[in-house]
C-alpha cells in the first residue's frame, strides 16, 4: 500500500505516469474519459473497481464532534503549472495540518470546475484541492468549494500568472499563502476516499470545508477558459462509507 501511495504523490506532483516507455494520455471526455479511465492502465485499475471513491455527494452526515483542524501554514506557494489537467500551485516546505496525532506536509493546491464534490446535492461553481501527505506517504486533501461573489484576493497573484498553455510554468515572483484560501469557519466534513484523478489511489483522507469562499465571475470564468473544458469527475457512489461532521 505504501508504494501505490508513494506513486500517487508523485503522479500528483507532476511526474508523467508511463507505461513501456509511453506516457499514458487521460482526460475528461471522450475514449479517455472519466468512464474509461479504469481501462487506460493496469495501474488505474481502481478507477473502475475502487469502492471508495472521490468525488461524492455528501449527503446524510453522522454527527461526531469532529476536533478543530490545527493549520501550520506559512507562504510557500512558488510555481504554478498549466498540466493539461489543472492549474496546480507548487508549495514549498514547511507548511503542515495535523490531524490525528500525524502531521500532513502541504505538497500542492490545484482547482477543479464545475466542483467535483457537491454539498447536500448542491455543486459549486469552483473546488480547490489542498494536496497533503505525511512522511509515510498517507494522503490528506483539504477542499474549499467557491462560489461566485467578491473577488478572491488568494487568487490575485496566481492568476495574473496563470499559465495558459500545457506543460508550461510560472515561478511566482511571491510566495502566495495557502491559508488564504481558506474560509474563516474551518468547520468541516470527513470522508475516506481517493484521488479524484488517475490512478484513482484510494485511502485518501478527504476534508470538506463546510463554509465556501467567494471568487469573482471573471475569475472562475479565466480558469474555465484557460482549461478550455470541465476539469470535474462524475460522482461516484458513497457505498458503505459514513461521512461524518
Amino acid at each position: 500500500m505504501k508504494r501505490s501511495v508513494f506513486f500517487s504523490l508523485s503522479v500528483l506532483l507532476g511526474s508523467s505516469i508511463a507505461t513501456a516507455g509511453h506516457e499514458v494520455h487521460w482526460g475528461y471526455s471522450g475514449a479517455d474519459g472519466p468512464e474509461h479511465w479504469g481501462e487506460l492502465n493496469p495501474q488505474f485499475t481502481e478507477c473502475k473497481n475502487g469502492k471508495y471513491q472521490t468525488p461524492i455527494d455528501l449527503t446524510q452526515m453522522v454527527d461526531q464532534q469532529l476536533p478543530p483542524l490545527d493549520f501550520h501554514y506559512r507562504p510557500g506557494g512558488d510555481d504554478e503549472i498549466n498540466n493539461g489537467h489543472t492549474i496546480q500551485i507548487h508549495y514549498a516546505a514547511g507548511s503542515s495540518i495535523r490531524l490525528d496525532g500525524r502531521d500532513y506536509e502541504l505538497k500542492q493546491y490545484h482547482f477543479h470546475t464545475p466542483s467535483e464534490n457537491h454539498i447536500g446535492g448542491k455543486e459549486f461553481p469552483m473546488e480547490a484541492h489542498l494536496v497533503h501527505a505525511d512522511q509515510d506517504g498517507h494522503l490528506l486533501v483539504i477542499a474549499v468549494m467557491f462560489q461566485e461573489g467578491e473577488e478572491n484576493l488568494a487568487l490575485k497573484e496566481p492568476w495574473a500568472a496563470m499559465p495558459t498553455h500545457v506543460d508550461e510554468h510560472t515561478p511566482l515572483p511571491l510566495q502566495v499563502s495557502a491559508e488564504a484560501l481558506l474560509p474563516q469557519d474551518h468547520d468541516y466534513y470527513r470522508f475516506t476516499g481517493s484521488l479524484t484523478t488517475p490512478p484513482c489511489t484510494e485511502g485518501v483522507t478527504w476534508i470538506v470545508l463546510k463554509q465556501p469562499v467567494t471568487a469573482s465571475a471573471g475569475q472562475i470564468h479565466k480558469f474555465a477558459e484557460v482549461m478550455g473544458h470541465p476539469n470535474n469527475r462524475p460522482i461516484q457512489p458513497l457505498n458503505a462509507r459514513l461521512i461524518v461532521e
